[in-house]
């Protein structure tokens, strides 16, 4: 069903522009306040880094294998948690929404070294430069790369659920967690799994970046694959380079296999249909293994921990109740006085907080700028023009392809797990490919950081498209046929208005993807010879790595910011309400 509004004075019009170019002003003063926080935290600690021994050797690599996996399985986990909770949060309230989207906008858009603040303050000096806090800071900077994604496919889903599903659970009074197990979570189950797999996808591909630490002059390389593929590209060891991918490849492979695979399967369950679809018997792999073991390990549990529930619940129930009414107005009172206590609580801590991160962002403003500060805004059209075009090159070849997609299973059952396998490619392993050929050819940096940019960019469009199409009903499908409409018009009439939401949010997180891109895309350097243009990201990249000016950081990323904001305000979040309202499926 299609819901369409036109209308609005030209004052209200105005109104609009002017409350949202207000709304981005405050949100800028705030965001580059917690910013300017971080970075002056970050002044203040020194680190006394404890370096562990580093080898190269191949005999070493299915340990560095390990340790980046277990790294990014941890950080998956928390993304996951995350993703629900805030996606479901910022979908189903109103109030909530108008802040939570907001972050998730500008958090998903900074590059993973402009957590590193966060990273090094919160995790890493608190355990004193341990080997411990670097992990965590490790675990925190994949969980920036997989997080953001995620969270906005579950906010999307729970947009998007048809309303005569909600107003069903409404007439039974199913509310609370029946109906988040009944309807908000399984709406959220086929987004959820291919934005996994994109999380994953986009945790390989930040992987040097976040498994090397850097603090000022110092550098902390954790044990891992990215670190082994850091050190061979600095050294232009090709065959180490080759035989890291080739254990990356293989670990892509088995959870493609062992994983993916089953759970793409399994998250068709959950698809929208009208009318009753076609049940097909299909092995699910690793889940019907767990489907066997999960009784049995379910009644083990309930062996050993039922016999002290009932004991802990003999003893509560000895213990006499106390004199009070749940219900009196003495109790009611507690429990109001105790919630604004509360709130009010969260408000001075939160005013408190913004009100030394506007001192620290002034402080760090009225410090003298870099010489190089004079740069950020040619730096920032340079960027933003490469952004367009690798934006235009990935949708000229991610929409066709899942148009493609939509009609033929087997090619959409072929293009998911070549594009996992290829998008987790880190940015440091095409650097030889790129420097060898695409610079020496055009003899020029700007053709090879599109092209990286691409890389960074076109996988989030890909699999949200393909999350979009895969939800169209077959009933539909087969109404098209019906009707006589050609290939074209089926695309036209019904594929791309079904999947412009997700289409939406595949650019919102491409975006993101982009800029966080640009700090591998702009800058980088290969056996000894640095390939660098003009952006955001090379400004970012020298000031992190080369001369730690943590005011040119600071400049940098609060100029990615002002962008990202004006982006978001003024065309995704319109495309986005549109999309959301006018193209989603109801009965």
């Amino acid at each position: 069903m299609l819901k369409c509004s036109r209308g609005g004075t030209m004052a209200e019009n105005k109104t609009s522009i002017v409350r949202r170019i207000t709304g981005a002003t405050i949100s800028f003063i705030l965001l580059a306040a917690i910013v300017a926080l971080f970075f002056a935290f970050r002044q203040e600690v020194e680190l006394p880094l404890k370096q562990p021994r580093f080898s190269t050797s191949l005999e070493h690599l299915p340990y560095y294998a390990f340790c980046s996996f277990y790294r990014m399985l941890a950080a998956y986990v928390l993304a996951l948690i995350f993703s629900i909770s805030y996606g479901m949060a910022a979908a189903r309230n109103h109030a909530w929404e108008r802040i939570l989207i907001p972050i998730i906008d500008i958090a998903q858009s900074v590059p993973v070294v402009g957590f590193f603040p966060a990273a090094i303050y919160f995790f890493v000096a608190l355990a004193h430069g341990s080997r411990l806090g670097v992990e965590l800071a490790a675990i925190f900077l994949i969980f920036t790369s997989q997080a953001w994604n995620m969270t906005l496919g579950v906010y999307e889903s729970q947009k998007t659920i048809p309303a005569e599903s909600s107003e069903a659970l409404d007439a039974f009074g199913v509310s609370g967690w029946l109906r988040f197990k009944r309807l908000l979570m399984p709406a959220s189950v086929p987004k959820l799994v291919y934005n996994s797999i994109l999380s994953w996808v986009a945790g390989w591909y930040f992987l040097i970046a976040c498994e090397i630490i850097t603090a000022g002059p110092n550098t902390y390389r954790l044990p891992g694959l990215g670190s082994f593929l850091m050190d061979a590209a600095d050294r232009g060891s090709s065959a180490q380079i080759v035989a890291g991918l080739l254990v990356l490849l293989a670990i892509i492979v088995a959870m493609d296999l062992i994983v993916w695979q089953p759970l793409s399967t399994w998250a068709d369950k959950f698809r929208y249909e009208f009318a009753a679809a076609p049940q097909t018997a299909r092995s699910l792999g690793m889940l019907d293994a767990l489907g066997g073991v999960g009784p049995a390990v379910t009644r083990a549990l309930r062996a050993m921990l039922m016999p002290p529930y009932r004991a802990i619940a003999r003893m509560t129930a000895a213990i006499p109740p106390l004199p009070i009414d749940a219900s009196g107005p003495e109790v009611k009172r507690a429990s109001r006085a105790l919630k604004i206590f509360l709130a009010a609580s969260l408000a001075i801590f939160f005013a408190y907080v913004i009100g030394v991160g506007l001192v620290a962002l002034a402080r760090a403003l009225l410090r003298p700028w870099p010489a190089e500060a004079k740069l950020i805004p040619l730096a920032t059209a340079e960027s933003f023009a490469r952004m367009i075009v690798a934006y235009l090159i990935s949708l000229a070849w991610t929409v066709p392809c899942a148009l493609a997609a939509s009609e033929s299973p087997r090619f959409n059952r072929i293009l998911a797990p070549v594009a996992e396998i290829v998008g987790s490619v880190p940015a440091t392993a095409l650097f030889p490919v790129i420097a060898l050929f695409v610079v020496r050819v055009t003899g020029e940096m700007n053709l090879a950081s599109i092209l990286l940019l691409l890389t960074g960019m076109q996988w989030y469009l890909l699999f949200n498209l393909l999350a979009g199409v895969n939800q169209v009903p077959e009933d539909l499908k087969e109404a098209a046929r019906v009707f006589g409409l050609s290939r074209i018009a089926t695309w036209r009439k019904l594929i791309l208005p079904a999947s412009l939401p997700s289409l939406i949010t595949g650019s919102l997180t491409a975006w993101g993807g982009g800029w966080n891109a640009l700090i591998v895309s702009e800058y980088f350097v290969f056996r000894g010879h640095t390939y660098e243009v003009i952006g955001l990201g090379a400004l970012l990249q020298d000031a992190t790595y080369k001369t730690g000016n943590s005011t040119m950081i600071l400049l940098s990323l609060l100029s990615m910011v002002a962008v990202v904001l004006i982006l978001n305000r003024f065309l995704w979040r319109r495309l986005y309400n549109v999309a959301t309202e006018r193209y989603r499926l109801d009965y």
